[in-house]
């Protein structure tokens, strides 16, 4: 069944949103660390990288960074990541496995410094921030980026639903609202794709995006 839908999320609804969420990985972070440790993501961490103009290394904001698999990735290419992750569990993890500075940050209640990154890498965060929210959340995204800085994000595509699913809270775009959510953000698409590569659609849940931070 698809989830439950949550139109006109208040206050209260948007705490426990982040409260329930970030308790269910919690509970199950090290299942959920030894069940995608192995994945290869390196069509995405090179969408991202190709992408950045400029002289490497590059500072990346890891946005979501769970346990620090691709943390570790993207120091060991040399470049300087930063974790951003809201399960206290994931950011241990995360700093333990990687090396790497890590933030443990609320998505919706974000601090992040002005133009610090030259990439902003989401992979299978941004789907958990409410449709409502996502405007604020990507226009702070874009403000830590530098002009002309490059961000990726990679969710799980569906029909426009929302909702509760399997103790998480999660938004479901299909491409054209995700594009126009991003766009009005600032955003310039670059190139998008879906995931896995080389199945039929039905089988590739994973709607994958790169956008540019206009220069000027």
């Amino acid at each position: 069944m698809p989830p439950a839908i949550i139109v006109h999320a208040t206050p209260a609804d948007l705490k426990q949103i982040a409260e329930l969420t970030l308790a269910h990985y919690d509970a199950g972070a090290d299942s959920f660390w030894e069940g995608t440790r192995s994945h290869d993501v390196s069509q995405n961490i090179d969408a991202l990288l190709r992408h950045i103009t400029g002289a490497p290394p590059f500072a990346i904001l890891d946005f979501g960074c769970g346990p620090g698999r691709d943390l570790k990735t993207f120091a060991g290419l040399g470049h300087a990541p930063v974790g951003l992750e809201g399960s206290a569990r994931f950011a241990e993890l995360a700093r333990n496995y990687s090396g790497c500075e890590v933030w443990e940050q609320d998505f919706l209640a974000l601090d992040l410094p002005d133009g610090r990154f030259d990439g902003v890498f989401a992979n299978a965060s941004l789907f958990h921030v409410p449709t409502q929210e996502l405007p604020r959340v990507l226009l702070e995204l874009r403000a830590a980026l530098k002009p002309g800085g490059v961000l990726f994000s990679s969710n799980p595509h569906g029909h426009n639903e929302e909702g509760w699913n399997r103790g998480r809270y999660g938004a479901y775009h299909d491409h054209d609202a995700w594009r126009a959510i991003v766009a009005a953000a600032g955003f310039v698409e670059l190139t998008h794709y879906f995931r896995p590569p080389g199945l039929p659609r039905a089988q590739q849940p994973w709607l994958a995006t790169v956008w540019r931070k206009p220069a000027a």
